[in-house]
């Protein structure tokens, strides 16, 4: 079944913690940075945890272990158990167990956090394509994982053995700043081989079905800073989404955003979690939210794109809070857009609103 294209952010009258019952929140860049606690974080989590919401903490990065992630975030000051972490490791896990039988040989490329996830699906990570794998599951290992690990692996889908992936994020975040991730270790052995991996962590169905048995969520919000894996993964698995502005995605991204990757809300940071969320309406032919009001201005509008010109930009009048001014803007440009892509120039209406 078909669904509608979103045009502009939702409205809620209750605060998420209230409308949702589980909030699936992504870590780097939602919860912390650079190992430290993101500004707000500490404390709306703490809120939202006392006002009966589930939080659980679900992540692409294999890893780590659910103990470690639970042991770091409790460290920061946001209490957290092993089952409140959903891991890409568990889904990729998961998704081997259910094509193979027990007690089946996997070769691992990657780290401690694959090893621990197939063991609990009863399954026996071995290192050597010579071990007679019946599978292969490559995770993100870190900076010092060997190169011939990737070596081990091409030899194994050479000869046929069925290849995992627990995601395929090219890129990871380090505190020296970004570094090749899971995806570009992917590449290394899709060019050996020719094959494709199953692939299983965000945005694809694996995860979320993880995410779902694991924590039993019957209204959950998926929470992320990432458009083309949180909100593209809460696109795909059909649920609402909320889009903090606290890690790599900025506004002209989000203005541009095809509908897979249009979230239900859009706040600054996790603070948005203990409101509601504004209406965006329509009013003086563009789009009000608070005190802003957002239009196309001058833009020549073709089937599934709204093309750039001279005239061809996103305005912004008014005043009040940034976010207002961002969800109008949002309206404004992902209806012009339709479903498609808009290319609408929004750069000094961004700048007004410091975005």
């Amino acid at each position: 079944m078909s669904r509608s294209v979103r045009t502009r952010p939702g409205a809620s009258g209750r605060a998420l913690s209230e409308a949702y019952d589980t909030a699936l929140l992504d870590l780097d860049g939602v919860v912390y940075a650079g190992g430290s606690a993101i500004v707000h974080a500490v404390e709306s989590l703490a809120a939202a945890r006392e006002g009966g919401m589930h939080l659980a903490y679900v992540t692409n990065n294999a890893l780590r272990t659910p103990d470690t992630v639970a042991a770091h975030l409790t460290e920061l000051g946001i209490p957290a158990d092993p089952g409140d972490v959903i891991t890409s490791a568990q889904a990729v896990a998961r998704l081997i167990a259910d094509q193979v039988p027990q007690g089946s040989r996997v070769l691992v490329v990657g780290g401690e956090g694959l090893r621990v996830a197939l063991r609990e699906r009863g399954l026996v990570p071995v290192e050597s394509a010579d071990d007679d794998p019946v599978a292969v599951v490559q995770g993100y290992g870190g900076p010092e994982l060997p190169w011939g690990r990737f070596a081990e692996a091409s030899y194994a889908v050479a000869r046929g053995v069925p290849w995992f992936a627990s995601n395929t994020d090219l890129t990871i975040p380090s505190g020296r700043g970004i570094a090749p991730g899971n995806g570009a270790a992917v590449e290394v052995v899709r060019i050996a081989t020719g094959a494709e991996p199953q692939v299983a962590g965000k945005p694809l169905p694996p995860m979320h079905r993880e995410t779902i048995l694991r924590t039993g969520a019957e209204r959950p919000l998926v929470v992320g800073d990432r458009l083309d894996t949180d909100i593209e993964g809460a696109f795909n698995g059909g649920v609402d989404s909320l889009l903090v502005l606290t890690g790599v995605t900025d506004g002209a991204q989000l203005l541009a955003a095809p509908p897979q990757h249009r979230p239900t809300y859009v706040d600054a940071d996790l603070r948005g979690l203990l409101t509601g969320q504004p209406e965006v309406v329509e009013a003086d032919g563009g789009f009000r939210c608070g005190g802003w009001t957002a239009t196309a201005g001058g833009a020549e509008i073709l089937p599934g794109r709204a093309k750039s010109g001279a005239r061809g930009r996103l305005e912004l009048d008014g005043d009040g809070a940034a976010s207002d001014g961002l969800r109008a803007l949002c309206a404004a440009a992902w209806t012009a857009a339709g479903d498609g892509v808009c290319e609408l120039d929004g750069g000094k209406a961004l700048a007004r609103l410091g975005l």
